[in-house]
């Protein structure tokens, strides 16, 4: 059983998130510039046993896509033609960067800290992998 990758997909900075090789906690793993993700993909895929990733699907409150489907179909397309063995999930993200400022004040980060966008990233991805597992289990 390989792990499960989460993708918290942005224009500039896109956050990453691993389960451990027993799917049973999430981590966050780190943040990348987003036109560099497909070949990080590639690399970390030749290294770690991947089954599933989790994509963050962005939408409204009315449940319609947000705005930013427009540069994540895109990103969808190219991974399905770089990695066809890959099972690719879209999973629901609204709120996660709202939990994630939550989760870094209940952790005692400092304001300075939590300005950081990189670890936004990285713990909302992380946040859309922990929803994911609850709904395996």
């Amino acid at each position: 059983m390989g792990r499960i990758l989460a993708i918290d997909y942005g224009r500039k900075r896109t956050g990453l998130a691993v389960t451990d090789p027993m799917r049973i906690t999430a981590q966050p793993l780190e943040t990348i510039p987003t036109h560099t993700l497909l070949d990080w993909l590639t690399d970390y895929f030749s290294r770690e046993q991947v089954d599933i990733v989790v994509l963050g699907y962005p939408k409204q409150m009315s449940g319609a896509d947000s705005e930013s489907m427009n540069y994540i179909r895109p990103f969808q397309s190219q991974f399905a033609k770089r990695f066809p063995e890959r099972q690719l999930v879209l999973y629901d993200e609204r709120f996660t960067s709202v939990l994630a400022h939550r989760a870094m004040i209940d952790g005692g980060m400092n304001k300075k800290q939590r300005q950081d966008k990189a670890v936004v990233d990285k713990i909302a991805a992380c946040i859309i992998l922990e929803d994911y597992l609850q709904t395996l289990s």
